[in-house]
């Protein structure tokens, strides 16, 4: 005996899709066929509505299921899916009656450990899918391995390991990391678990780099998630000695010098981020023209 799981259209939202009357007919053929599981498919490919973009709300087509549900269709068991990316999510849906259970798949490219840390209590350690697609299926499009713009270890597991105190002693360095936007933070993250001492500087009173401008966007509020995510990460490689952070720190190339000429840092990485760029549009000296820096940071 095993269970079978059947995914099955619910909303095509394309034109001449299935009526809801044929959905219900289908899912009655599918359960006396034998499924054990019904899971709710969310439109087609070829579908113009956002249905797994990070600008779609959490949960947001948990009332497909839930429609099935209470119309008492089938007896088998009813799965709803669709941008439910946290354990809190997935127990809102629950909880509210919307579905019998939930799939997840993305969330678990971001962080495999996504169950046992939330079984456990440790929700500030998961490291949340902020549903870019970027990663994932634009590379799976393509024919590329499939991997998380959040958690490059994704798919890798067997190139690229992370394992703490993983430097021996004689060749830990105190490394300088010179930003704290996501390369900064994720280098720095890592550096620090696997035994090297870092020091994460940042001329910005808070970490997140350009992230905290894409944060304020409408549609982008995700990326908040990951943000939290390195902010305690770091807090905690701090507090073990690991790690120290300097925010509201600029360097220069002579601070850099004068760091490495006196023993307190061995190595630099400089991920200091990009200027905007700049179109060469007539007008753009206007005053009443803005910059995204200017309009996101003021």
């Amino acid at each position: 005996d095993f269970i079978i799981i059947f995914r099955l259209s619910m909303l095509d939202l394309v034109e001449d899709g299935s009526s809801w009357e044929e959905v219900k007919l289908l899912a009655q053929a599918i359960e006396d066929a034998g499924a054990t599981i019904i899971n709710t498919g969310i439109g087609w490919h070829e579908a113009r509505v956002p249905t797994i973009a990070t600008s779609v709300p959490r949960a947001s087509f948990a009332w497909v299921t839930r429609k099935m549900r209470e119309e008492k269709i089938v007896d088998v068991p009813l799965c709803a899916t669709n941008r439910i990316n946290a354990p809190h999510v997935a127990d809102e849906v629950i909880g509210r009656g919307d579905a019998d259970l939930v799939s997840m798949a993305r969330p678990f490219l971001a962080d495999p450990n996504i169950v046992k840390k939330s079984r456990e209590g440790n929700v500030d350690d998961i490291n949340t899918c902020i549903a870019c697609n970027q990663a994932c299926l634009d590379h799976a499009f393509i024919g590329k391995t499939a991997s998380c713009l959040v958690n490059p270890l994704a798919c890798h597991e067997t190139e690229l390991k992370v394992e703490e105190e993983a430097i021996a002693p004689t060749q830990r360095l105190r490394i300088g990391v010179i930003g704290s936007g996501p390369a900064g933070m994720a280098f720095a993250t890592t550096a620090a678990t696997i035994g090297h001492h870092v020091t994460l500087y940042d001329k910005s009173n808070e970490i997140g780099g350009q992230f905290n401008m894409a944060k304020r966007i409408p549609g982008k509020e995700e990326f908040h998630e990951t943000i939290r995510y390195f902010r305690h990460q770091l807090a905690k490689l701090e507090r073990k000695g690991k790690l120290e952070m300097k925010l509201a720190t600029e360097m220069t190339h002579d601070d850099m010098e004068s760091a490495s000429a006196n023993g307190k840092i061995d190595k630099w990485i400089v991920a200091a981020g990009v200027d905007p760029r700049v179109p060469p549009i007539p007008g753009l000296e206007h005053p009443n023209v803005l910059l995204y820096i200017d309009v996101l940071r003021h």
